[in-house]
């Protein structure tokens, strides 16, 4: 045990499960208090802003609950804080948080309480500034010789330098010879940035320089930028250290002398201003982090550098003065004053340690306690291992009832042609069209083991259908495959909403135990080719509906997207496709030929879908080949709403008249069994009597009753295709809310299993009651804005409504709260985190219009979009008055 130990004074676990860097922590007077007294401030990867006042009782003490001044949860993971004056006319200090797309500046205050625990702290946001470059690190100063204010700099991950006035952007510049980022830092004396290039080069530009240079429009230079008026960005000085750097400081001896204090993989460097070596230290461990500072003996300077090892060293220049052992490995490390104690060092590890410790001397003594020495009882000990044997063996007999758990011993695969069948095999097709194509399907079962009573199962969604759907084969033995061949086509009238299919194989395996076999169940999913529900066609110049969905790359030839539908001589079609459905409307498909957007426009919104689909899927295949992972889809335009209202009255009205001609169908079968009763007692009747026209009455019944018939079975038919309709239109909904509000793939699962709850329609359970119960259901859970939603109670049984306008203001208000920075989650502790304010457009929805009213005036945006900040105005809450409506009986 080392004599040399770090002194606990305060110590605290930050989170659970979290990550940290050594950005992530600050030291400062950040509320502006005056007393000198700093607060530790630290932010973590998964989006927490904590700030700390340690006041322990005595030195070791945990951390009180007065201690945690501010905890929030920001949207995005905190690369890095600063504090210093980045808020135009105040010389008072902010706090600066960098996110990976935005920077934003906080003022922190507190309000004092008339009790002990009534101080209560908050965090105001000043501004924010949205990055166009993914951010790597900052760092600040009084840049170009400013008085009073500080300027921020940031450099992104493509060796851009992001340079911002305060509230605003000043320039960016590309750093010449660029690759990876590396620590940055600014010296004031000399007006300078220093960084480590990739190069494993100490480089040096001059602010001056910086500003007038070529603007950093591209990242290459382009002939016309190297004949422009703007200077070429030049380094000021360059310093070949030989490896890569760890973290970068300055520090100042006095006005007229500073040092660059470099921290490498295997040496420490001190360089002077104009890049000489003043000296350099050659360490025998890997370093985790340092921080250099002012010694009391004029003309050197202290640094602390902490390493893998769990220690903390205590450099004089190149002496090493002092050596102290930490409960964790150190990734930040600070100096701070508390409680009027100067010189308390901080640490934090990259698992959220964070340590208040000071340097001493004093030992932790230990002493083992002493055994107590007993007999040992070979009796009871001989009992018990007979006991745990028996466990075991029954175990052992019992572990083969349970499935296997490898994949390896069955494997289904299946295998969709590249081509149209040559002879379409379409059966019974109910298309209206010269040639129904098909596609065939190969399916592949490979068994390591002897299985029992295989049986597979192919499906697909309706209107599609397959020659062949079951398939029963005789037991197989082990290393044995089985190949079945069928044919895919379009079998209804109305496009598909899913291409996607399923192959299912059942089996038993026989055991040990079971000679029966064990049940079990092998499946493979399969997609079925877009050319075998359309064929090209020319493109259509007008449209009724038409979506734009956005791309940030370069936008892609349509001839290579979709080879399938092209004529590779047909010039017309690089920009400009055609897709005409074998049962439904035309779809134009057009890539801008300047901007990166692809639209996409038909008479009917639900056709949309599948060549929507195909083409972000085609997109995603097509630069995941080129190796690039930041693809994005978004979608910035306004969700058709109105028209996917129009496709749920439609569905609605259908269900409407199939109820209406089952009631109908009900009265006419009454009326035509009374009059067969009536007609059978004549018949039966010794004395003959007139018929009184009866059997007038039953044809004519009989005739309804075949009308009647012969139209609902025609509704159902209608039905049918509407439901399929209604479920394209719904994916295409989904898909948009996804790409507007970039939902995550469990996010957009949440939207899906809500939307899309059921395979078939019926009147018994209908689409339109499941969605409006499984959309209130989030409403109130991860959706609800306020405890008094959360309070309210949903019915149990389900039933038809009387019409749609319940469904389509919870629809609308779904859309809304997601605007507002709803997030959806199915976790427990959801609401509790909709109630916490969070800075940055995450303030939660307000409760009232009055309340709404208020939080116009504070400067902080409730509605945050990815594109643009839309200012709110006062208008009545739809949210608050949908819910009202529904408490009334």
């Amino acid at each position: 045990m080392s004599l040399f130990k770090a002194r606990d004074w305060w110590s605290t676990t930050l989170g659970e499960k979290e990550e940290f860097d050594q950005g992530c922590l600050c030291v400062a007077d950040v509320d502006n208090s005056g007393s000198g007294q700093d607060k530790i401030i630290v932010g973590s990867y998964m989006g927490f802003l904590r700030i700390f006042n340690p006041h322990p009782v005595k030195p070791g003490d945990g951390m009180q609950a007065e201690d945690l001044l501010l905890e929030v949860q920001l949207r995005e993971p905190v690369l890095q804080v600063e504090v210093g004056k980045f808020v135009s006319g105040t010389e008072l200090l902010h706090l600066a948080v960098l996110h990976c797309r935005k920077l934003c500046v906080y003022a922190v205050s507190g309000t004092l309480g008339s009790v002990e625990h009534g101080n209560q702290y908050h965090i105001k946001l000043m501004y924010e500034h949205n990055l166009q470059r993914t951010a790597c690190n900052m760092t600040y100063g009084p840049f170009g010789g400013v008085k009073g204010r500080d300027l921020i700099c940031i450099q992104s991950m493509d060796g851009m330098l992001m340079l911002f006035e305060q509230e605003s952007y000043a320039f960016g510049r590309f750093l010449p010879g660029f690759l990876l980022p590396g620590p940055l830092t600014y010296s004031s004396r000399t007006d300078s940035f220093i960084t480590v290039s990739s190069s494993r080069q100490v480089e040096s530009y001059k602010y001056q320089v910086l500003a007038f240079a070529t603007d950093a429009d591209e990242r290459q230079e382009t002939e016309q930028q190297k004949h422009s008026s703007g200077k070429r960005l030049v380094v000021d000085w360059v310093l070949n250290i030989g490896e890569q750097a760890l973290d970068i400081r300055v520090v100042s001896f006095n006005q007229m002398i500073s040092s660059v204090f470099v921290l490498g993989e295997r040496n420490f460097f001190c360089l002077k201003d104009n890049g000489q070596i003043r000296f350099m230290k050659k360490l025998d461990y890997n370093p985790s982090c340092f921080l250099p500072y002012c010694s009391v003996t004029e003309g050197t300077i202290n640094t602390l550098i902490g390493n893998h090892n769990n220690m903390l060293l205590v450099y004089q220049d190149v002496t090493l003065k002092w050596a102290t052992q930490l409960p964790h490995t150190p990734v930040a490390v600070k100096v701070c004053s508390l409680q009027d104690m100067k010189g308390l060092i901080v640490t934090l590890s990259d698992s959220g340690h964070l340590q208040c410790s000071y340097l001493g001397t004093d030992p932790s003594v230990f002493q083992a306690p002493k055994v107590e020495s007993r007999e040992i009882n070979y009796e009871e000990l001989d009992r018990e291992m007979k006991e745990l044997q028996k466990i075991i063996k029954e175990a052992t007999k019992t572990q083969d009832i349970l499935p296997k758990s490898e994949d390896d011993d069955l494997k289904v695969t299946a295998e969709v042609s590249f081509h149209l069948d040559a002879i379409s095999q379409a059966i019974d097709s109910e298309v209206k069209a010269e040639v129904v194509p098909s596609v065939t399907v190969k399916i592949t079962v490979q068994s390591r083991l002897a299985v029992q009573k295989p049986k597979l199962s192919v499906c697909v969604q309706p209107p599609l259908a397959l020659t062949c759907d079951q398939f029963i084969f005789n037991d197989i033995g082990p290393a044995v495959s089985k190949t079945v061949v069928l044919s895919a086509f379009l079998k209804g009238n109305c496009p598909p909403a899913e291409l996607e299919g399923n192959a299912i194989f059942s089996y038993n395996t026989p055991t040990d135990f079971n000679p029966k076999g064990v049940p079990r169940v092998a499946q493979c999913k399969f997609r079925l080719p877009l050319r075998l529900i359309c064929f090209p066609a020319q493109p259509s110049k007008t449209a009724n509906h038409k979506l734009t969905i956005d791309t940030n790359k370069p936008p892609v030839s349509l001839v290579s997207l979709f080879p399938d539908f092209s004529d590779q001589s047909d010039e017309d079609q690089v920009n400009s496709l055609g897709f005409q459905f074998l049962a439904g409307s035309r779809i134009t498909l057009l890539a801008s030929k300047t901007s990166q957007r692809y639209r996409i426009q038909s008479d009917q919104l639900e056709d949309i879908w599948l060549i929507a689909n195909e083409l972000t899927l085609r997109l995603e295949e097509h630069f995941k080949k080129q190796n690039c992972k930041d693809f994005l889809c978004t979608f910035s335009g306004s969700i058709p709403l109105q028209e996917y209202f129009e496709c749920i009255d439609h569905h609605f009205e259908l269900r409407l008249n199939a109820e209406k001609f089952q009631e109908l169908l009900s009265e006419r079968a009454i009326q035509f069994r009374a009059i067969e009763r009536r007609l059978l007692t004549r018949f039966k009747d010794k004395t003959p009597a007139p018929l009184q026209h009866l059997d007038t009455l039953l044809e004519g019944t009989y005739r309804q009753v075949i009308a009647l018939a012969d139209a609902a079975q025609e509704n159902q038919a209608n039905l049918f295709q509407a439901f399929i309709k209604l479920k394209s239109a719904t994916h295409l909904v989904i898909m948009l809310i996804s790409l507007w509000q970039k939902l995550s793939p469990d996010q957009v699962a949440i939207l899906e299993a809500t939307f899309l709850p059921l395979m078939q329609d019926t009147q018994e359970l209908g689409w339109e009651e499941t969605v409006d119960a499984a959309i209130s259901y989030l409403l109130r859970t991860c959706l609800s804005k306020s405890s008094k939603e959360q309070a309210l109670t949903l019915t149990s049984q389900l039933s038809m409504p009387k019409d749609t306008s319940r469904l389509k203001k919870h629809i609308t208000l779904l859309c809304d709260r997601l605007a507002k920075g709803g997030c959806l989650c199915l976790n427990a502790d959801t609401n509790t985190q909709q109630a916490i304010i969070m800075p940055g457009g995450c303030t939660t929805i307000p409760e009232s219009d009055l309340e709404e009213r208020t939080a116009v005036q504070d400067p902080t945006p409730i509605f945050t979009d990815h594109k643009h900040l839309t200012k709110q105005k006062s208008k009545p809450d739809l949210s608050q008055s949908i819910l009202d409506e529904e408490e009334k009986p």
